[in-house]
């Protein structure tokens, strides 16, 4: 099955785009955001694709600042905050009621990202405990101010309800830029729906390849709705040399 996805993606006709989570796809995953780094050769994997195909893109919850920094290779589309304006200001109170919220958990932390708002809990003693007693407090602030939660790897995240997030993003780009093929690689429980927006775009007659970066974290249900899977950034920059 993997050389067959993989081999109708590259002989497909028109235009075929790339498009990559960075945090545990692109890069391993870490304590705290502000340690991560590209995975080794992913930067060399990156450049020989900008000059194979029409679009390379990365897709990410980070600022596009952020995403320059640590991708940093000429030619890659960067798409932080998910396609969400980071100009845009937070619900009035609703960065107060977070960050209430996040200080009554131990090790919780916030991370404010202009249009939405992360509270991180991968430095609590006990993440899953942590993340459990935040979610109803989350929920609740959410509702109140049109939000929604979205977990990912040891965080959640409060984003409007109806913006693009991951997969309204890869499904815009791909009918923006009128691809006839799409490869989107990532990690976590929130790339189902960019693997559901692959799943819309083949039924419109896309070829399409989702791919599971698999790791400690990842979640069954991504692993078992991808058509590809490999192990962690090492493993899919492996396969981005062979595309």
């Amino acid at each position: 099955m993997t050389a067959e996805r993989l081999a109708a993606f590259q002989r497909s006709e028109g235009r075929a785009g790339v498009l990559l989570d960075f945090d545990g796809t692109l890069s391993p995953i870490v304590a705290r955001p502000e340690l991560a780094k590209i995975r080794d050769g992913a930067r060399r994997s990156l450049t020989r694709l900008v000059g194979r195909y029409p679009l390379v893109a990365v897709i990410s919850g980070r600022t596009d600042a952020e995403l320059a920094g640590l991708v940093d290779v000429p030619g890659v589309r960067l798409v932080g905050m998910y396609g969400m304006d980071d100009r845009d200001s937070l619900p009035p109170g609703m960065a107060e009621a977070v960050a209430a919220a996040a200080a009554a958990v131990a090790g919780a932390r916030v991370e404010p990202k202009g249009s939405s708002i992360a509270v991180h809990v991968r430095g609590a003693a006990e993440p899953d405990a942590a993340e459990d007693a935040l979610r109803g407090p989350l929920d609740a602030i959410g509702r109140a101010h049109g939000f929604e939660v979205i977990a990912g790897k040891r965080v959640l995240l409060l984003g409007g309800v109806g913006r693009p997030i991951n997969g309204g993003a890869v499904e815009r780009i791909v009918l923006d830029e009128h691809l006839g093929a799409a490869l989107f690689a990532g990690d976590d429980l929130a790339d189902l729906r960019a693997f559901a927006a692959l799943d819309r775009l083949a039924g419109r007659g896309v070829q399409t390849v989702k791919i599971a970066v698999r790791g400690p974290e990842t979640p069954r249900s991504l692993t078992d709705a991808a058509d590809v899977v490999v192990d962690g950034p090492a493993g899919l920059v492996i396969l981005l040399d062979r595309l």
